[in-house]
């Protein structure tokens, strides 16, 4: 019976993320809802007795995603410029795959992270903009204090700026329908432009710009800059948290 319910509450919070992704929050009913995954309002009011309680379990569903891939890619070996690199190639792919990231990603634009109801109403549990933005800084922090920026030792803030912006922006042009092909070969563009500017000399060449193997099998793969130097020759990884610091 356990089993059962938690399969009815995954189903719950998969199809809200569709909703919310696909109508917005305001416009997202519980009815639909409950319709999407099959299962009576009753038993939608069974496991949450609200909708802002829905969107939290879909905000916490894609903080949990995040953070748990941050953690495979530290474990795996991956430099922290590389896992970096890797956490971003991820969002590309998982902005089309998994609907509880572009759903976390418009909750939080459209509802802020204050309350969403009445005057006293609960907060928005995640900010999930601060906790993408919290996860890149991270890694990067962690890249420079690795001794791997060596090109930006005097423009700390100015790489952080130019990091977090792509990172950002990422989510943004997902947003325009297009395909996951072509936004895969954009952010292997963009770290094969980006790259030179944060690591000096032949050590660029360490790095892979375009998406690992697992990623390049998603909803579409296409070619783009693998390793950097091998690029340019043949051209001719608790909720919500703080922004880039110092």
């Amino acid at each position: 019976m356990q089993e059962r319910s938690e399969r009815t509450r995954r189903r719950l919070v998969h199809a809200a993320a569709e909703m919310f992704h696909r109508n917005g929050y305001a416009s997202a009913t519980l009815g639909e809802i409950a319709g999407a995954a099959g299962v009576t309002k009753g038993a939608l009011y069974f496991h949450f007795a609200s909708k802002d309680e829905l969107a939290e379990a879909v905000q916490q569903r894609g903080y949990t995603l995040l953070h748990e891939e941050v953690r495979v890619l530290r474990e795996s070996g991956a430099s922290p410029l590389q896992a970096l690199i890797d956490i971003t190639h991820w969002l590309a792919v998982t902005l089309y795959e998994d609907p509880a990231i572009p759903a976390s990603f418009r909750i939080t634009k459209e509802c802020g992270a204050g309350p969403r109801g009445p005057v006293g109403a609960q907060s928005v549990v995640v900010d999930f903009h601060a906790a993408w933005i919290s996860a890149v800084c991270t890694l990067l922090r962690l890249a420079r204090d690795a001794g791997e920026l060596s090109a930006v030792e005097r423009e700390w803030e100015s790489a952080q700026a130019l990091v977090a912006a792509v990172a950002c922006g990422i989510e943004g042009l997902s947003g325009t329908g297009m395909p996951y092909r072509e936004l895969q070969r954009k952010v292997a563009a963009l770290w094969a432009l980006l790259l030179p500017s944060l690591v000096a000399g032949e050590s660029v060449r360490k790095y892979r710009a375009r998406a690992p193997g697992g990623a390049a099998g998603g909803p579409g793969s296409g070619a783009g800059p693998e390793f950097l130097g091998a690029g340019r020759e043949g051209a001719g990884g608790g909720a919500g948290g703080a922004a880039c610091e110092r």
